[in-house]
């Protein structure tokens, strides 16, 4: 009898694998370590949560712990963390609420996930001082925000954790402070305006959502202060200042009072523990693999947020640690261990942010000096258009960035900001950017068209014609 393979992780990477794994061969061992409570939940809902348009936690997670054990037959086990690998052994060393153990594996998924960036700012242990990466500091945000009696009576009475009740026992804040204009900045300003505090956005950059270019940047700076959010761009955060519980926060332009803050700064792959075990760390910082998941040591993958992919557009290795890449490779690499060899794919990087009203979104290169780093000449152009037919009701203005190499007139990649029609029609050039199609080729796309839905020259053609005469003129 063979040994099982073994997975670290229990998230959308390490959860997908074992579950196709086990279901295109089920006569193989599938066992899972997770070192917390919660597995295949969806952290993307992290900030509607808070919001609370996500009523409670369990509404985040896709299958359940008991799903897995009994339904797909994979041995699960919470609350086991495994602390060690060793590559020539082939074990893993484990440690679980009964003691400390090794357990051999035929073959390993590392998909240990990323962790929230905690920046050495002075103040970070005060009450009241947050980062969002987990079920747990989700459920402790919103316990501080504490103003749903009914949630609270429910939540503190689930037996989970005792901060709950420590953080709902405190003074609710008036004054938010949110570091980082990033994807969680943005939405959890929105989560906190949604409960009438005041919000204050730090951002070190001249602009917010800086992965999705200046211009569409400039818009949602806008629309976040006509939200009545404070936007403070080009401002360092130096400390946060108070007794036990955190009062204020100082910048190199001043100081601000505050009563809560959420620190946002970007998360970092969980990639200690393959390093410590001898496995090769890429120039991003997360686990180098292959096309296939593999990665410098043999019968060991990688997957999710800790390991890289290939950037389609650049050719190079890249650490964009998405929810779609996750479930996408660990799916493939569960196929490949079961017997049929799958690619985990390419990315191009798409993602799309809710700001408020406005959807915001991206895909590709769009910062030109990257473009430039990658060996293309790039050339850019920004389009306002309409987002339906002129006489139509109810439509809105969306504005497209497009960038395109001028040598090959390849597509290189675009942003998108607006109240409609963003998070379909990025991915028309997502689709175009994985088919290595020229702007040219782009500008003549067969798009659907009817008033209610969009010109007849829908907005993506319309910035890839512009785009198309730049390039050629």
């Amino acid at each position: 009898m063979t040994d099982p393979l073994v997975v670290v992780g229990g998230d959308a990477a390490g959860m997908s694998a074992a579950s196709k794994c086990k279901r295109d061969s089920p006569e193989t061992d599938v066992l899972v370590f997770e070192k917390g409570e919660w597995v295949s939940y969806g952290a993307c809902g992290l900030p509607y949560y808070v919001k609370g348009e996500i009523r409670e936690l369990d509404d985040l997670v896709s299958v359940t712990a008991e799903e897995f054990r009994e339904e797909r037959d994979v041995d699960l086990r919470t609350n086991h963390e495994v602390v060690a690998i060793d590559t020539e052994a082939r074990t893993v060393t484990v440690d679980s609420p009964d003691g400390t153990f090794d357990q051999p594996y035929e073959d390993l998924l590392v998909s240990t996930g990323a962790r929230a960036v905690e920046p050495p700012f002075e103040g970070m242990d005060l009450d009241g001082v947050f980062t969002l990466h987990s079920m747990e500091s989700a459920r402790d945000v919103r316990a501080y925000l504490h103003e749903d009696a009914e949630w609270l009576a429910a939540e503190t009475g689930s037996g989970y954790g005792e901060t709950v009740h420590e953080y709902a026992a405190m003074e609710s804040p008036d004054a938010v402070a949110v570091v980082g204009g990033g994807y969680i900045g943005i939405e959890m300003a929105e989560a906190f305006a949604a409960h009438d505090h005041e919000v204050h956005v730090f951002e070190m950059l001249p602009t917010l959502l800086q992965p999705f270019g200046e211009a569409a940047a400039d818009v949602v700076a806008e629309h976040l202060r006509d939200q009545g959010v404070h936007v403070h761009l080009n401002t360092a955060v130096e400390s946060f200042e108070g007794d036990a519980c955190v009062r204020s926060i100082r910048t190199d332009s001043g100081s601000f009072d505050v009563d809560m803050a959420l620190v946002g700064v970007g998360v970092a792959p969980n990639a200690e523990l393959a390093e410590a075990a001898g496995i090769d760390l890429g120039e991003t910082g997360a686990i180098s693999v292959d096309d296939y998941g593999r990665t410098s040591a043999a019968h060991v993958y990688a997957a999710g947020d800790c390991a890289e992919a290939r950037n389609l557009v650049t050719g190079e290795p890249d650490h964009v640690p998405l929810a779609l890449t996750a479930n996408r490779a660990g799916r493939a690499i569960g196929q490949t261990l079961a017997g049929d060899p799958t690619p985990t794919g390419g990315i191009v990087g798409t993602a799309v942010v809710k700001a408020f009203d406005l959807e915001v979104a991206r895909t590709g290169v769009i910062d030109e000096e990257r473009a430039r780093e990658a060996g293309f000449d790039p050339v850019s152009v920004t389009i306002t258009d309409e987002t339906r037919a002129h006489y139509y009701p109810g439509g809105t203005e969306i504005q497209i960035t497009m960038v395109g190499d001028r040598e090959s007139g390849t597509l290189l990649g675009a942003s998108m900001v607006g109240e409609e029609g963003v998070s379909k029609r990025i991915d028309t050039v997502a689709t175009a950017l994985h088919a290595d199609m020229t702007v040219s080729e782009v500008e003549y796309l067969d798009l659907a068209y009817a008033p209610p839905f969009s010109p007849v020259w829908d907005p993506v053609l319309t910035a890839a014609k512009v785009l198309a005469g730049k390039l050629e003129g």
